[in-house]
């Protein structure tokens, strides 16, 4: 059973997520993503945050298997060892949404990209999940390997863009950029789809691939990929290569050298 704890999601694109513990609970996120913690809370770095019974190898595995889903070997867990309820809080690293997801209401498993877990209440467990399919593997964006959540408490995810869940009904397709899927039910089978036709797959800036979703279960997409938006950002730099684009100024490139950007 995993701790009960109680949050509260703050900001807007830049979120963090305030977590209320009761004496003797504890929660525990990625490595650098704690924000603060009021006094009573300890924090300490460990394999095996839900202490599970195991030798040094076996916490030694689940730490690799850790790096390969994109989180980091060792996890930080937080504990209220006071006699009081502390708050302990933690930030997302890039512009986004924050998601909490109750595992127990979505059937006790959750698959997700890489990079997506910011932190779950003691219990819950995380482990990676490899895709069945070679092609949806090479082509599907976030490679073969996803993180797979279990139980039945919080764990919060966070993306970047906004995040909008979608229901699919038992036969129902869904065709996802392979960049914006976030995370979905174990009940949704996951393949990778090619953009018919020469001309869409070469010209129509989507990409070669759409992922293919099919019900029944539940979908979370993002709006934003942060490669995406990397991307922009590089191309749009000077110093990276990249051109600067003179929007909304009438004098363009002599603006940018009177301004001082050049």
């Amino acid at each position: 059973m995993a701790d009960e704890i109680d949050y509260q999601v703050i900001g807007d694109d830049l979120q963090a997520v305030i977590i209320t513990l009761d004496p003797g609970e504890a929660v525990f996120a990625e490595a650098g993503a704690m924000m603060f913690m009021r006094e009573g809370i300890t924090m300490a770095t460990t394999l095996d945050p839900n202490a599970r019974s195991g030798s040094l190898f076996d916490k030694l595995i689940t730490g690799g298997k850790r790096v390969l889903a994109g989180d980091s070997f060792f996890v930080t867990l937080f504990g209220n060892e006071s006699t009081r309820r502390a708050d302990v809080a933690f930030a997302a690293p890039y512009p986004g949404k924050i998601m909490p997801l109750q595992l127990r209401d979505w059937g006790g498993t959750v698959m997700a990209q890489k990079d997506s877990f910011l932190c779950a209440a003691r219990g819950v467990d995380i482990s990676v999940a490899f895709t069945r399919k070679f092609g949806a593997g090479f082509f599907g964006g976030e490679g073969f390997i996803l993180q797979k959540l279990q139980g039945d408490g919080l764990t919060f995810l966070h993306a970047s863009g906004t995040l909008h869940a979608i229901d699919l009904v038992a036969g129902e397709q869904l065709r996802v950029d392979t960049g914006c899927l976030v995370a979905f039910q174990p009940s949704v089978q996951y393949d990778i789809q090619r953009v018919p036709g020469i001309k869409s797959a070469l010209f129509g800036g989507e990409g070669l691939f759409f992922a293919l979703m099919t019900g029944p279960g539940r979908v979370i997409l993002q709006t934003l990929p942060f490669s995406r938006l990397a991307d922009r950002i590089i191309s749009a730099s000077p110093r990276a290569g990249g051109r600067r684009r003179e929007e909304g100024s009438m004098l363009g490139g002599i603006g940018a050298l009177l301004d001082g950007d050049r």
